[in-house]
């Protein structure tokens, strides 16, 4: 590579693969480059330095990972989080399974026009018992994280057989399947009992009662189905566990918002209440001779 004449030196950043000769730009990147560097002679042990390569890999991987191991409780769950249900936690799998999580998120970013579409923004808090999580990042569709009681379990059966006829203007493929598909729960005890150990805090006898407390809320969400106009016998397929999740989400934040703004209204009640004692008292003492 030759120098350039002087006077005709390129832009700055053509100096990285022309070295100038001129005074103004002096930079030569050829002395950067030696020939028996310690990183020229690393390339030519291909087996050491793919040793090296991994060994860098694996440390970095250990930093990462070991802080979600040694401080398990480093987030705390919100107060109104509650586990999901049997029923729930093989929707989730199912979710997971059919790659919605490849088209959905299910994070809501600190954005006002996020607000304004999904609602509060997501909290670290309402996902404690996520493993894994699926905030995710890619929107092919919108954003599920506030999904739950936005529409009747009806609706969510219609719109995983076909997309369409809820939404017009979905590019989603249906999926009829879920409605056919007997769901199997003989799974869900010992996916319970693996949870557990990562801290999901299910009892012995949530464990216990597992497949009784799935088979009777799918039963109710099959019944649901039928009163909302739809069709019969779904209590067994494995659309139930998906509508029961679909419905699941965002619930427990709901419960917080709610429950924060329940707060001040108790209190304003129960000043109320002190001061019409303290009313009522001062009534009496002013009576009494």
């Amino acid at each position: 590579m030759g120098h350039v004449a002087r006077g005709d030196c390129p832009p700055p950043l053509a100096l990285l693969l022309v070295p100038c000769a001129s005074s103004r730009f002096p930079l030569d990147m050829s002395r950067f480059l030696k020939t028996n560097g310690l990183h020229r002679r690393l390339e030519g042990w291909p087996l050491v330095f793919t040793v090296l390569t991994t060994l860098a890999i694996l440390v970095g991987t250990v930093v990462e990972f070991a802080p979600v191991f040694l401080i398990g409780g480093a987030v705390a769950p919100m107060e109104t989080l509650e586990p999901y249900t049997p029923l729930e936690l093989a929707g989730r799998d199912l979710y997971i399974a059919e790659g919605c999580n490849n088209c959905h998120s299910q994070q809501v970013r600190p954005f006002q026009h996020e607000a304004q579409r999904y609602g509060p923004a997501s909290t670290a808090a309402e996902g404690a018992y996520e493993t894994p999580h699926l905030w995710g990042s890619k929107r092919t569709g919108p954003d599920l994280a506030r999904l739950g009681g936005k529409y009747p379990d009806l609706w969510h059966v219609r719109h995983m057989e076909d997309p369409r006829s809820t939404s017009p203007q979905s590019i989603m493929p249906p999926y009829a399947h879920l409605l056919a598909t007997p769901l199997d729960l003989a799974d869900v005890p010992a996916k319970m009992r693996g949870l557990r150990r990562l801290g999901v805090p299910y009892t012995d006898a949530d464990i216990d009662g597992a497949i009784d407390v799935a088979e009777a809320q799918a039963a109710g969400i099959a019944a649901a189905v039928v009163d909302q106009g739809g069709p019969d016998h779904l209590a067994d397929r494995e659309i139930v566990a998906m509508v029961a999740y679909l419905q699941r989400l965002g619930m427990d934040a709901a419960r917080a918002i709610d429950a924060e703004q329940a707060e001040p209204d108790l209190e304003l009640h129960e000043e109320r209440e002190r001061r019409q004692v303290l009313a009522d008292s001062g009534t009496v003492a002013a009576r009494t001779p």
